[in-house]
């Protein structure tokens, strides 16, 4: 590895490990607006992050990406807001609502809801030991739902539809600027209009409120902006197996904050269900390390000289 491409993986690295360090610490962000509600909150995320996105797209001259796409991209990046405006809200309800160290688990289990829907629609094999770690995710799951005395909706809702977020990018197969963009744009009426109705109703709150709150929610966008151009700078200068491996750095912060800085209870029965968890999830990790460097072994064995 030459010094040029050894600065560009540092580089890489440093980037990939920002962004997820800000998506990690978004729980510590989103009470600072209270008590502004949760569709509200939403509604100055998507208004504030079109701003953002559209001035980005200005400054990279990529204004017209959108003439000469396909209409199914389009119908694709539609359902793609639909179901990130979900997950965005219910992760800003659920955080300003004392459910941080929930919200945690549904990004830990977020990979391997990835991997059951390359099953089940993209019709992918998967190997033995995926299966057993699919299979002790599950038991993790279980644990905490008997411990809790009912299902981890919050985690069982954000996991699937980020999951299914995803999905639905890698088939409209668009960069990550311009999708985002049009997501945002999609939902931008209804943003806009709801925020105007609570303005005609005397119950908004932008402008009402300090100053400083003002700016915090200006800042959503902002705020949704710069880690998603952190991780499109980093997944172009290091491979992906390294970015998959600093996906769970974001967890990992959420689960601190949820801890150490809202305190909330942490049971006998959650403490088992999260090791199940994340044993299942540190053998993913290591199973699919050992299966990249057999395969990579195997194709240098037989490439020609």
């Amino acid at each position: 590895m030459n010094d040029s491409s050894t600065d560009s993986h540092k580089q890489g690295l440093a980037l990939g490990a920002a962004a997820y360090l800000m998506w990690g610490l978004f729980p510590l962000y989103w009470p600072l607006l209270k008590p502004i509600g949760s569709f509200e909150i939403l509604a100055h995320r998507v208004v504030w992050s079109l701003a953002v996105l559209v001035a980005m797209l200005v400054a990279t001259r990529k204004l017209g990406w959108i003439r000469g796409t396909p209409p199914r991209k389009l119908w694709l990046l539609t359902l793609a807001a639909v179901l990130v405006s979900f997950n965005w809200l219910l992760y800003i309800w659920a955080v300003n609502n004392g459910h941080v160290v929930e919200t945690s688990l549904g990004y830990f289990i977020n990979p391997l809801v990835s991997v059951l829907l390359g099953v089940l629609v993209l019709k992918e094999r998967l190997r033995r030991a995926q299966w057993l770690v699919l299979g002790g995710a599950l038991v993790g799951v279980l644990v905490l739902a008997i411990d809790a005395g009912h299902p981890p909706w919050i985690a069982l809702g954000l996991a699937p539809s980020f999951g299914l977020y995803g999905l639905v990018k890698k088939r409209a197969g668009v960069g990550a600027i311009e999708s985002l963009s049009f997501e945002t744009a999609v939902l931008f009426p209804v943003a806009l209009g709801f925020l105007s109705w609570l303005e005609v109703q005397g119950t908004g709150s932008f402008g009402h409120v300090e100053a400083k709150t003002n700016l915090l929610l200006a800042g959503a966008g902002v705020m949704t902006a710069i880690p998603l151009v952190a991780f499109g700078a980093a997944a172009n200068r290091i491979p992906l197996s390294t970015l998959g491996l600093l996906q769970y750095f974001a967890p990992s912060l959420q689960f601190l904050c949820g801890v150490l800085v809202f305190h909330e209870e942490m049971s006998r029965g959650r403490w088992v269900g999260f090791l199940i968890i994340w044993t299942s999830l540190a053998v993913f990790v290591a199973e699919g390390v050992l299966h990249n460097r057999r395969a990579t072994v195997g194709n240098t064995a037989t490439s020609p000289a």
